[in-house]
């Protein structure tokens, strides 16, 4: 037994890291245990992906204190949460680590409230919490921390008890959703939370754990050095690495300024700022000079410096230096057209997948796309990112999949310098309908309500096919079987993709129907398309049929009922 009573950044960076691992290798199984059979369960990839970009800034830290770990965690999980799943988990580790603040040592005590204020955090960044789901798992794991805290001495036990206490939380989700009992599955990011736990907890006991998992892509920040042999042909020769805690967050023209001194005594330049750090890369023959400026901005920390002449191969430098000059190239040109770009009154991002819908969001003068959706869920960085290109006063933004609005408003909330109004879209026919009723004359308010009430009026059912066997809607789905997918679960279950769509639209057609729009997906022949819009026609005259190319994956048609 490991006999501790507190932990130290040390040991919390390697339990978080440990909890990374683990989820990781567990991400495929995460990912079936997704209520919906289809073959776009994510869970498990967006908690994934989230934690490992919270790792990858950890693991990139050395020796670090409580504060700089804490940062590491926060900022990178924040920046990296994809999908419903991963916001929250971004969400929990935040509020974890808010209750860090303060302690460099972590008693039992001190774990249950910084677990407690987690809980509190992920809660708000929800509108309507849902019981049986991570949200439950991680409450219920808080409560156990604060019963036990006060007389817990040993932290392995403390632990351990929390642990159990998730796990038969857990166990229990199904009795608290009935759509997880009917599919005979817990809840698939509780069960990624308590991945994260077990993790966590073999990584305190010393368990030994694969970090290289976590080791950054090589990209212009690597540190990248050169052989004595081309010593002669090193301009700058010291790679220079540091990071700045910022006093005060930089406005983005004195970042620039920055930029342009450090352009002055060196190349190779990779700048990274956010409201609390910024990450600093460069290649320069006076280092002091850069600390100097860095100084200036608050106080530094990992300061590396490299001499090149000495330590790598030419090879690798002059791809460092193609590389940084390609970069500073492609910068100049975003920001000569970001400048020749006027400010408009508003803009539009959308989320599409299929070269089909992404062409029909431009015809509707969509500015920005991104890609993602049914298979990959843009991060809230990818959101942020996205708003940084579209130049406008008011940015409305279309996730156009329930998993990803989240994100959609954490970017939101993140941005000062523009109004962002995201309009929950839950499906790719309702963020058409709500960019056709958009009013140029109208507030984001006013747009917001009026688009809603469009989207209100549509109703949207998917075919794909089923990964597993399993029950939904008191509908019997085997392994293979075609689904009809709509908003509000399973429509129709049969062997032929066209049968299927016609019960599907069957359930959704009404008396006061007028539109029906087919969108046929990468693996649906235009014949298919057309013959199944003609049987569509035949079966309702008074409705007028659409049939558009979409080039979407894994759903073979997205159709919507108006």
């Amino acid at each position: 037994m490991v006999d501790r009573q507190t932990i130290n950044a040390k040991i919390l960076s390697r339990m978080f890291l440990a909890g990374a691992k683990n989820l990781e290798a567990k991400k495929e199984w995460i990912n079936e245990l997704n209520v919906f059979p289809v073959p776009d369960g994510d869970t498990g990839t967006n908690m994934t992906l989230t934690i490992m970009s919270a790792a990858s800034e950890v693991s990139s830290l050395t020796d670090p204190d409580m504060e700089t770990l804490a940062k590491a965690i926060s900022s990178g999980s924040l920046r990296g949460a994809r999908g419903n799943s991963g916001v929250i988990l971004s969400q929990l580790l935040r509020g974890f680590t808010r209750g860090t603040k303060g302690h460099e040592e972590m008693d039992a005590v001190v774990i249950a409230a910084a677990m407690e204020k987690a809980v509190e955090t992920a809660y708000k960044a929800v509108m309507k919490p849902k019981e049986g789901t991570i949200l439950t798992v991680a409450r219920e794991a808080a409560v156990k921390a604060a019963e036990i805290a006060e007389e817990s001495f040993n932290l392995e036990l403390f632990f351990r008890a929390i642990f159990e206490h998730a796990e038969k939380t857990l166990a229990r989700t199904p009795e608290m959703l009935p759509v997880l009992k009917e599919a005979g599955v817990v809840d698939s990011g509780g069960q990624g939370l308590l991945e994260v736990f077990r993790g966590a907890f073999d990584g305190y006991l010393g368990k030994e754990i694969d970090y290289s998992a976590f080791e950054k892509a090589s990209s212009g920040s690597a540190v990248t050095k050169i052989s004595a042999q081309a010593e002669a042909d090193i301009k700058f020769g010291y790679c220079t690495e540091f990071i700045i805690l910022l006093d005060k967050p930089l406005p983005d023209e004195e970042i620039h300024k920055f930029k342009e001194f450090l352009t002055s005594i060196g190349d190779s330049i990779v700048l990274v700022a956010d409201d609390e750090i910024v990450k600093v890369h460069v290649h320069t023959n006076h280092p002091g000079q850069a600390f100097e400026k860095a100084l200036t901005y608050g106080a530094l920390s990992r300061m590396k410096i490299d001499n090149m002449r000495e330590e790598h191969q030419e090879k690798l430098i002059k791809d460092a230096e193609k590389l940084a000059k390609e970069q500073e190239e492609q910068e100049k040109k975003e920001a000569a057209a970001k400048a020749a770009k006027e400010r408009k009154k508003y803009g539009f991002i959308s989320v599409s997948v299929g070269e089909g819908l992404s062409n029909l969001f431009k015809e509707l003068n969509v500015d920005h796309i991104i890609e993602g959706g049914q298979t990959m869920n843009p991060s809230t960085e990818d959101m942020l990112n996205a708003i940084a290109e579209v130049n406008a006063d008011t940015i409305y933004i279309f996730p156009n999949n329930k998993n990803i609005v989240l994100a959609a408003n954490q970017a939101r909330d993140l941005t000062e310098d523009k109004e962002i109004v995201v309009v929950p879209t839950k499906t790719i026919p309702q963020g058409i309908t709500a960019l056709i009723s958009f009013q140029p004359d109208m507030t984001g308010e006013e747009n917001l309500e009026a688009m809603m009430d469009a989207v209100s009026m549509v109703k949207t059912g998917q075919i794909t096919y089923a990964v597993r066997d399993t029950r939904l809607d008191e509908k019997e789905i085997h392994e293979g079987d075609i689904m009809g997918i709509g908003d509000k679960g399973i429509l129709a279950v049969g062997k032929g993709k066209e049968n299927v769509a016609k019960e599907m639209v069957a359930a959704m057609v009404d008396e006061d129907s007028e539109v029906i729009s087919i969108y046929y997906g990468a693996e649906t022949t235009e014949e298919d398309a057309q013959a199944l819009g003609e049987e569509l026609e035949a079966l309702y005259p008074d409705c007028e049929i659409e049939v558009n190319s979409g080039g979407q994956p894994i759903y073979y048609y997205i159709i919507s009922v108006e």
